[in-house]
């Protein structure tokens, strides 16, 4: 029946209202009534997810002779407009819902069998031949259906995003390690002077600290890869053929060219989501490392005249509205809040994990919201870095050298020569009367010139090495 726009469908509470234009149904709509809180939606590569699983699962059922092969393929040409963004508008619900993410499986299984009962000439909303639960949802579970589109999700956005934008900033920071090798500046410990580094040296921790963070989002991806699908409701796969979860697995894989498996135990696959704390976990430390580099490179561009300015930051844009000529280091700000939201997120990760109640945790979709979240972040934000800042960074080789002379963390290698005490007390007569270490020790004539040159000679305080 319609009515204004609406059309009746009914779920096992009774009758709802759904727009006539609408695919989803009437547990759809009802969510919708029940959950107005953010706004926010699932993000289009976890409706990709989502429908490449019913894909998987519609032609496991067909070979496993449990799905008609007509409705089967009704059923498949639908789902293949999921997985390419035709039915987007469709996914309607608000990440913050029902914590096994019951309302966005029906929200898929709605769209898919309204759409397939529409290829087959049945008119949307009257469940004719291809029912949501009945056919749509054959050996599947929301307890299991959603936690394996959270992991196929954060998979397939680490390995086309994530892992080839870090890639690209380790790559830009790595030439930048080599084009500053030979600019020798001063170090810093405590935000105080310390003895001489390379400019370049410096990169190449920056550039390390990225390397490790591959090497950790890599790893993250062994529990990842283990999928829930097959557990049913509480992991113990009733209602699921034997051989169901290991089909979907495999054409999962096909699918998307990353290798899945079976989870080991899948009480353990919806109980808890330790695998997605354990990522989020990697994403926090890699955004650790990112505001670590992108406040190092603030400080080092500070200036332009009256900062410590070692190395100049690509100009990007105008910086005040009522400073003239100002310009700020905004990328490496941007990058620095990036760092924040996901380290906020792991934390809301962190206590969702603490949910997983008896067989099944019940915050998956606002974990699944923040690992997404965290992940396209990071992704932008490394790749933009590296183009927009990276890349441009020039050094002021001047500034570095002059900065050298004049710091006190010089008379360090005079220690093993004349003692700590005695290096110590030329350092301060340096401080007091703004004379160079190097002034007052050859005022001293604690040695001849060109040994004290030698042995002040910044280049050679980059290198392991006892002065004798």
């Amino acid at each position: 029946m319609q009515k204004n726009g609406f059309r009746i469908e009914t779920d096992s509470m009774g009758e709802m209202m759904v727009p006539t234009s609408a695919y989803y149904g009437a547990q759809t709509a009802r969510a919708i009534e029940n959950f107005p809180i953010s706004g926010i939606r699932k993000p289009r590569v976890f409706i990709k997810a989502l429908g490449m699983i019913k894909l998987a699962a519609a032609e496991a059922n067909m070979e496993l002779a449990l799905l008609n092969k007509k409705l089967g393929r009704a059923i498949t040409k639908a789902v293949k407009e999921v997985i390419d963004g035709k039915l987007d508008d469709h996914f309607v619900l608000d990440v913050f819902q029902t914590g096994s993410g019951t309302s966005t499986n029906m929200n898929a299984n709605e769209v898919i069998a309204n759409r397939a009962n529409e290829i087959i000439s049945v008119k949307v909303g009257e469940k004719k031949l291809i029912h949501p639960n009945d056919h749509v949802n054959i050996c599947q579970s929301s307890n299991d259906v959603y936690p394996t589109a959270m992991h196929v999700s954060a998979l397939m956005s680490i390995e086309n995003n994530l892992i080839p934008s870090l890639k690209h900033l380790h790559n830009a920071l790595s030439k930048k390690a080599k084009e500053f090798d030979k600019i020798v500046k001063i170090g810093r410990t405590h935000l105080q002077d310390a003895t001489p580094i390379r400019l370049g040296q410096e990169f190449s921790g920056y550039a390390s600290m990225i390397d490790h963070s591959i090497r950790r989002v890599k790893s993250a991806r062994v529990n990842l890869s283990e999928l829930a699908i097959g557990g049913t409701a509480v992991g113990t796969g009733i209602n699921s053929h034997p051989k169901f979860a290991g089909l979907v697995v495999k054409k999962l894989s096909q699918m998307t060219g990353i290798k899945f498996k079976e989870a080991e135990n899948h009480f353990e696959a919806q109980g808890a989501k330790d695998a997605i704390v354990e990522t989020s976990g990697v994403l926090k430390t890699l955004a650790v490392s990112l505001m670590k580099i992108a406040n190092d490179i603030r400080w080092l561009g500070s200036g332009p005249r009256c900062g410590i300015g070692e190395i100049h930051i690509p100009p990007v844009q105008p910086g005040s509205s009522i400073m003239p000529g100002k310009v700020n280091p905004v990328i490496p700000e941007a990058v620095c809040q990036v760092a924040a939201q996901v380290i906020g997120n792991d934390l809301t990760i962190t206590i969702g994990g603490q949910f997983g109640n008896f067989e099944l945790n019940v915050m998956m979709p606002v974990k699944g919201h923040n690992l997404l979240q965290s992940i396209n972040l990071l992704s932008s934000a490394s790749r933009i870095f590296a183009d927009k800042c990276i890349v441009g960074i020039k050094a002021d080789k001047k500034r570095c050298e002059e900065m050298i002379e004049k710091s006190l963390a010089m008379c360090t290698v005079l220690a093993p020569i004349i003692g700590y005490d005695a290096a110590a007390k030329i350092a301060k007569e340096a401080y007091e009367t703004g004379k160079t270490v190097r002034q007052v020790a050859l005022e001293k004539k604690i040695l001849p010139e060109n040994e004290l040159n030698k042995i002040l000679d910044p280049w050679a305080m980059t290198e392991p090495g006892v002065t004798k």
